[in-house]
């Protein structure tokens, strides 16, 4: 697996709205990324979920050592997804 794609777990029926996505998001969940199609998820997170009703975040860590998930979500990452990541 070469790239993390960020992905939200959204509230159900909730869309992505033009203000931010801080009030839908239940959880960040991380996948590994197609290699054929590297900006689109595996069909599985890292936890075991299925991506296909999970929201790309597009989110990417800008600086080394910056988390893989939005700083301003860390209370919303997925501890399973995190543990796999750890583990890599």
């Amino acid at each position: 697996m070469t790239a993390i794609i960020v992905l939200f777990e959204l509230e159900p029926d909730e869309a992505l709205g033009p203000d931010g996505v801080e009030p839908a998001v239940l959880a960040v969940h991380a996948a590994g990324g197609d290699p054929d199609v590297p900006e689109d998820p595996l069909p599985r997170t890292l936890c075991g979920l299925d991506t296909d009703p999970m929201e790309h975040s597009h989110y990417r860590p800008t600086r080394p050592g910056e988390p893989w998930y939005p700083p301003a979500l860390a209370d919303r990452r997925c501890p399973a997804c995190e543990a796999a990541l750890r583990a890599r």
